[in-house]
């Protein structure tokens, strides 16, 4: 009988060591597997965020971030070819042709004149772009959203360089850059810069080094001058590609109409080329609106103008004035060699 209950006894004590034992290598296992989440976590951290350089300083971006709004009318058309989904953008200022626009599911803030920046709150963004006519805005987004990561990727084409023209062609690579890194898009980024290199080489190539050239700004059906190293789109292009300027004036501005140059004094210059920026065309609110070609061909001043009558004008691409993205540069410059070379 005592032999009987000692064996049960045994056996009790050795079920209850295997129970402990189990328990043991159980919590053990659920030890090291919080601990391998907390070093993978570690790590995700580590690989999910990006330093970005900006005008104001270094900032730590999530890569791949889930809710984006763009400010920047430099960055909309490289977002959209990389099928980058955003959150809200200023619809008002940008290509009319732009799917973002048409998106019923992206929110507009309006324009930069009046924007709406309590939707930029609303949609809760990881990530903010601000830039070019959204700049002047930097520190009440930040204000807004201070939780979620803001980069302004502005640079001023007409800022005085040690190599003229640099601002632009810099500016341009370095947004373009700081958005492969952080939507995980280096190889598509290297081959827009590559290509830009490119199409700059060929524009520079084209030209004989000689020919006069002018550029104007078309708005409104009224010409304005755009002066070499200041005037929208074209300024910085006469230190790039070595253009000879066919007039230039004093205290010259980088006016989003051209500066006030009468069409006399224009067509007095004579120049070879005329290259033209027709503002209105990619501003659909413009209800005064003349197509850029048919206010050259009409007006009476420039019909006996070399570049006029051996037709030697280059228009910019409609959409350039709301859309001065790296893409719109390849195919300006592109055009230019094109005409150049005939």
């Amino acid at each position: 009988m005592k032999r009987t209950k000692f064996i049960k006894l045994t056996v009790i004590l050795a079920a209850f060591a295997l129970m402990v034992t189990a328990c043991s290598n159980s919590n053990n296992k659920e030890v090291e597997s919080d601990t391998n989440k907390q070093v993978n976590d570690s790590l995700d951290s580590e690989v999910s965020t990006v330093e970005i350089t900006d005008i104001h300083g270094t900032v730590v971006v999530p890569v791949n971030p889930k809710n984006v709004v763009a400010l920047d009318n430099r960055t909309f058309e490289t977002l959209s070819d990389w099928g980058i989904e955003l959150a809200a953008v200023p619809k008002e200022v940008m290509p009319t042709d732009s799917p973002y626009v048409s998106d019923e599911a992206v929110q507009d803030i309006g324009n930069h004149r009046e924007p709406n920046l309590e939707i930029i709150a609303a949609v809760n963004p990881d990530l903010v772009i601000v830039g070019q006519r959204f700049a002047s805005f930097y520190d009440d987004i930040k204000a807004l959203v201070p939780n979620a990561a803001v980069i302004d990727l502005n640079f001023d084409v007409s800022e005085e360089s040690d190599t003229p023209g640099d601002n632009l062609i810099n500016g341009l690579k370095n947004s373009t850059i700081a958005l492969g890194q952080i939507f995980d898009k280096n190889e598509e980024a290297e081959k827009l810069i590559a290509d830009f290199d490119k199409a700059i080489e060929e524009a520079k190539s084209a030209y004989n080094g000689s020919d006069k050239v002018m550029s104007v700004v078309v708005s409104g059906g009224n010409i304005g001058f755009s002066a070499p190293g200041t005037g929208r789109v074209w300024g910085p292009m006469y230190d790039i590609f070595g253009w000879v300027p066919a007039l230039e004036i004093d205290k010259a501005t980088s006016d989003h109409q051209g500066d006030d140059v009468s069409v006399e004094a224009i067509a007095q210059s004579n120049p070879d080329w005329i290259f033209v920026l027709d503002r209105d065309a990619s501003v659909s609110s413009t209800s005064n609106a003349v197509p850029a070609q048919d206010v050259i061909d009409n007006s009476p001043a420039l019909q006996n103008v070399t570049a006029v009558t051996e037709g030697n004008i280059v228009y910019a691409p409609n959409d350039t004035y709301t859309n001065e993205s790296i893409q719109t540069y390849l195919e300006l410059f592109d055009n230019l060699a094109k005409a150049l070379t005939k």
